[in-house]
């Protein structure tokens, strides 16, 4: 519809009639307003309760990677002794002249 168009039916229309669409259309618009807020804040809800998910599932992994982390550490500990008293082992049945940490330098 041109500008013409226009200017000619609003001088045509009666005035309660223009009105009237007038107030339906700024009913519509609060109407979409509220639908917009509403939108707004389910998808601020839905984003906070995301986040506090997401929180809780790497909060959940970072224990899991401490107690793992824990059993390795543990576990290279045994490692450690048992290599020690296996050298101290060994040593005990090299000749007197040779030892172990000598053996390992010289290879």
């Amino acid at each position: 519809m041109s500008t013409e168009e226009r200017r000619k039916k609003i001088m045509i229309k009666p005035l309660p009639e223009i009105l009237d669409e007038f107030e339906d259309s700024i009913e519509l618009a609060n109407e979409a307003a509220k639908d917009a807020r509403k939108a707004a804040e389910e998808a601020r809800k839905a984003g906070e309760k995301a986040a506090n998910e997401a929180a809780r599932v790497a909060a959940e992994a970072i224990t899991k990677v401490e107690e793992t982390a824990k059993e390795a550490l543990q576990l290279a500990k045994l490692l450690h002794l048992a290599v020690k008293d296996a050298i101290v082992a060994i040593e005990k049945r090299l000749p007197d002249k040779i030892t172990t940490t000598e053996h390992i330098k010289e290879n």
